[in-house]
């Protein structure tokens, strides 16, 4: 039976989520069958949630704790705590997991903070092993070579842009952190939508030590990423609603090749995109529209460093947060209609065919398949 874990926005969080939830369908009845099962946490706000490599697992952003936890599957369709919460920023956004399960990085979208924690062998979260990664403490690091778990609170980085962000919460810009990846040389890297940045981390005795900074251009916004299996990097920007592509140079260092926008009617201050996922072989990658509440489709071209805007299609929710491919259909949380929608997609085209399926959900913001 195809499950899904969810995670959701609480009362503190203007969502009606009591915890991490529990999306199931009846085995080979998933399309007409998948509905939300209930909180099989009671956890406040966990916007995002990951999975450790090789253990049964799971990791939540406590959104409106300014934390992380672990969660143990204690049965087929159960969580239950793995030590308690650890402190990282505030309104942390996203958590990714090394791909060895070594560590995690919580990115903060409130103080513009990535934080990278230690797990242990059994995948509970050590803080004592926690190192901590902001704009200032990246400068310092780039010119002394130091690590420093404790940094100040960030500055405006290496674009030397002072100018004022119109959205931005004060009239300087401020640093936001969104996402974090592993790359395939063992680098991090991750977004900052406030500076407009893309940044590039190795992993140090006790924090994260800056290797390389791209920056986009002013007011773009970079949101989430997908590391594409061509080596690409596909990074969807939130306020432009652009598609930037990076390429890897020989030396290791990144730079930008592309910038596609997400779809040709997409409307500036009116379309903030979200997600970004891509199709199993990489053929097509779709972002989602929150304002307009579509789907957009992009072929991947020339190897994958360019796209080409194919689709746009209704997501069947408001304001969709997040969107997971998943055996062939697109799974859509919408965040503000307490709704999750099951969308048919084109093998051949890659174009969104329509909703096959809605079911009820309180405050939706992310879907994790239970391995």
């Amino acid at each position: 039976m195809t499950r899904f874990w969810l995670g959701g926005y609480g009362p503190a969080m203007d969502g009606q989520a009591e915890g991490i939830g529990l999306l199931a369908g009846d085995e080979g009845r998933e399309a007409k069958t998948l509905a939300y099962r209930g909180a099989v946490t009671e956890t406040p706000s966990p916007s995002w949630l990951a999975q450790h490599p090789s253990l049964d697992v799971v990791y939540a952003a406590l959104e409106g704790d300014a934390a992380v936890q672990a969660f143990a599957r204690t049965s087929e369709s159960a969580l239950s705590p793995l030590g308690d919460p650890v402190a990282v920023g505030e309104n942390v956004c996203h958590v990714a997991v090394a791909p060895n399960g070594s560590s995690l990085i919580a990115s903060c979208y409130g103080d513009g903070r990535v934080v990278r924690i230690g797990l242990d062998a059994a995948g509970r979260l050590v803080p004592a092993q926690q190192g901590r990664a902001d704009a200032a403490a990246a400068l310092r690091a780039a010119l002394f070579g130091d690590e420093d778990p404790d940094a100040p609170a960030a500055t405006p980085p290496g674009d030397g842009v002072a100018a004022t962000d119109p959205h931005a919460a004060g009239p300087e810009r401020a640093s936001h952190a969104h996402a974090a990846a592993f790359l395939p040389d063992g680098r991090i890297v991750t977004t900052d939508l406030g500076f407009d940045l893309v940044r590039f981390w190795r992993a140090g005795s006790n924090g994260l030590v800056l290797d390389q900074e791209v920056v986009l251009p002013l007011g773009t916004g970079p949101r989430h990423m997908v590391v594409h299996p061509s080596g690409h990097l596909h990074v969807v920007t939130e306020y432009s609603c652009e598609v930037f592509t990076l390429a890897s140079s020989v030396d290791g260092t990144w730079r930008v090749v592309s910038s596609t926008l997400s779809s040709p009617i997409a409307q500036v201050g009116v379309d903030f995109p979200a997600e970004l996922a891509r199709s199993r072989d990489g053929q097509f990658l779709y972002t989602a529209l929150r304002g307009s509440n579509t789907i957009a489709a992009l072929r991947v071209r020339g190897g994958g460093d360019s796209l080409e805007s194919i689709a746009l299609a209704d997501s069947g929710v408001d304001w969709p947060r997040h969107h997971l491919i998943h055996e062939g259909k697109m799974l859509v949380a919408g965040q503000r209609s307490d709704t999750i929608t099951l969308l048919d997609l084109d093998e051949r085209t890659g174009a969104p065919l329509g909703i096959r399926h809605e079911a009820q959900v309180p405050a939706p913001t992310h879907f994790l398949p239970v391995r």
